[in-house]
């Protein structure tokens, strides 16, 4: 399975694949042409009570992983089409978070490797 992780700040480059934005919410400042997003998944993002509630706190990571899996089971057709085109090409998540390690996109793809090995 071929899944990047890269801000949506950093600049695209033609190893990035298909570029698709996993975030609910445009990430702020970014024009859409400067972005070269092939795909925006608002499904696939974490519902908004949930963002607000994590806040990127690390503390509240584990727990944070757990709930979005649990919302990304209610999402299976979304998220097993992203796998499926995951398997069949290189395919970049795009996030807007400064926080690069404890983001939605790194749990998603960690969701998606578990569950569509």
């Amino acid at each position: 399975m071929a899944i990047l992780l890269k801000r949506a700040y950093d600049k695209p480059a033609p190893e990035d694949g298909k570029r698709v934005l996993v975030e609910r919410l445009w990430p702020r400042g970014l024009k859409k042409e400067e972005a070269k997003i092939d795909e925006w998944l608002k499904d696939v993002a974490p519902s908004t009570e949930l963002r607000k509630w994590y806040s990127h706190d690390p503390a509240k990571w584990a727990e944070f992983k757990k709930r979005y899996w649990k919302e990304l089971e209610t999402k299976n057709e979304a998220v097993s089409k992203l796998a499926k085109e995951c398997k069949e090409s290189q395919v970049t998540f795009v996030f807007g978070s400064k926080e690069e390690r404890l983001n939605n996109a790194v749990a998603l793809k960690e969701y998606i490797e578990l569950k569509f090995k």
